[in-house]
């Protein structure tokens, strides 16, 4: 079994000569304690063209130091990663293989870089002892085991301090600054690994300095509309893979969000089909919205939970009849089996890894048509125009239809079409600044209205499921029916604002505004 643990530490450089200021000195340490040295033998892991390096994750199996094993780093913000640990094994554990497959997919996992690090640990704890936080001066030695720097080596000193577990990140900042009025510099390096690849890379393969990249950058022509929609779709496509480990982990909100990546990957090659080919992205369209249907059974199933517990929690007790809390969690509990199970299945399967394969093929090689050349502030709004006129339509049809089952669909469907028309500023924001962010923002709100429509649509759907079985078994069927009105009554609510909303996010300007 793998456990899971947040590593908050910052790094900083070191030689044999640097010597530790008086740490005693930052506020709330009252000793720093010695706790001699630890040698330490890390193995890590990638494929052979370091796909776990380009993410920013470390897989390495430790021996030596009171955590030995199989550690695998997720990156969650500067300095703060999540480590899974597995116990130590000579193969790679299928705890942590599966949260490797949407970077590593079908390739093998190799040994890449071997480190030996002597660390000398210091403990910085409270008056009562308590551990503020870890500081550790390692004595690395790299050896690269692959690629073209195979057999090449690397040594150097670094320091390192990792906060205590549910320590106050302000604490390293006072760490920090004691540490800085000492002459002691942060690393440039995010990680041991990153400095090892960096230094055992030949000269003349690595990448160019920053200052020489930065005038290289110079030189080069304004982007078209073509790298601008790249540009978009390469960053939903890496928050679709990022997303992955934290869906197998179940951590909160991960469904929804690598839902959202898909989401904004199939509007783009719609909005903007005239700058990618949709004989090629169509294809690709499909393949994400069978993703998306995949996951959101799972997302839709926990916002109707909570829309339903909410309003069960927001009746008194005296219109609650019969047991009905105890048949909304029979019925949630119901939907919700396997749920897990089928998602990692599907995470799991040949289909999701050709859909990724796909998408690093669009990249590698776009499908650009002759619109993508054009300068972004006149492709781009009229993409984004396009999808207005559309949602516009939409809503006047919606507007237009007698209360019931007809509307409910129209107001589903502008729904969508909100969505496109927010993702399709979103989308255009690097290019057109101020005028695509407003734009985005007003179509949220019209979003914001339709969704709370949509979500009230499903709750009656299941506020009548439940009022049935509780029927049949003999219940009363009196506390479903009156959420079911509730529920029609909020609906109602929505249709009456929607002509409010809209006319607020279609005022005159937006045209204009876009257009620059």
């Amino acid at each position: 079994m793998a456990d899971a643990k947040r590593e908050i530490e910052r790094k900083y450089e070191a030689t044999s000569d640097t010597r530790l200021p008086d740490l005693t000195r930052v506020a709330g340490v009252s000793d720093v304690t010695h706790h001699g040295v630890t040698e330490l033998d890390a193995v890590y892991y990638d494929t052979e063209d370091l796909r776990l390096a380009a993410g920013s994750l470390t897989l390495r199996r430790r021996t030596g130091g009171a955590d030995e094993g199989w550690h695998l780093k997720l990156p969650v913000a500067p300095g703060v990663r999540d480590e899974i640990r597995a116990p130590l094994g000579d193969t790679l554990p299928h705890s942590l293989a599966g949260l490797l497959r949407s970077r590593v997919r079908d390739a093998d996992v190799l040994p890449v870089v071997r480190l030996l690090s002597a660390r000398d640990v210091h403990h910085l704890v409270d008056a009562d002892g308590a551990l503020l936080a870890e500081l550790s001066v390692d004595e690395v030695l790299a050896e690269r085991l692959t690629g073209r720097g195979r057999g090449t080596t690397a040594a150097w000193t670094e320091i390192e301090v990792e906060l205590a577990d549910d320590g106050d990140p302000a604490f390293l900042d006072a760490v920090e600054k004691r540490l800085r009025k000492a002459g002691v510099q942060p690393s440039a390096s995010a990680s041991k690994l990153a400095r090892a690849l960096t230094e055992t890379t030949p000269a003349e393969t690595r990448r160019p300095p920053e200052r020489k990249r930065a005038k290289q950058k110079k030189t080069q022509p304004l982007p078209t509309a073509g790298d601008h929609v790249l540009a978009y779709v390469r960053a939903q496509a890496e928050a679709l893979i990022a997303y992955d480990p934290a869906v197998r982990r179940g951590l909160p909100d991960s469904v929804h969000q690598m839902r959202v990546a898909t989401r904004r990957l199939r509007s783009a090659f719609k909005t903007y089909r005239k700058i990618l080919d949709r004989t090629v992205t169509d294809s690709l369209g499909a393949e994400l919205k069978w993703l998306a249907d995949e996951l959101g059974v799972d997302r839709d199933r926990e916002v109707l939970d909570e829309r339903l517990h909410t309003r069960i929690a927001g009746l008194p007790s005296t219109l609650l009849l019969g047991p009905v809390r105890s048949r909304l969690r029979i019925w949630s509990v119901t939907r919700r089996t396997g749920s897990e199970r089928r998602i990692t299945a599907v995470l799991d399967g040949k289909r999701y890894v050709a859909l990724l394969e796909s998408l690093d093929a669009l990249l590698a090689d776009p499908p650009l048509l002759p619109a993508a050349a054009r300068e972004p502030r006149d492709a781009l709004p009229r993409a984004v125009l396009k999808d207005y006129e559309r949602l516009a339509t939409r809503v006047g049809h919606a507007v237009d239809q007698p209360p019931g089952e007809d509307r409910d669909l129209a107001m589903h469907e502008a729904r969508k079409a909100a969505k496109r028309a927010r993702y399709a500023g979103e989308a255009a924001r690097p290019a057109l600044g101020r005028s695509a962010k407003r734009f985005a923002k007003r179509m949220k709100a019209v979003q914001e209205v339709l969704g709370d429509h949509q979500d009230s649509v499903l709750a009656r759907d299941a506020l009548r499921d439940l009022g049935i079985q509780s029927h049949a078994a003999g219940e009363s069927a009196f506390t479903w029916g009156l959420l079911h009105g509730q529920e029609q009554a909020a609906a109602t609510d929505m249709e009456r604002t929607l002509p409010e909303v809209w006319a607020r996010a279609s005022r005159p300007g937006v045209r204009s505004a876009l257009k620059g």
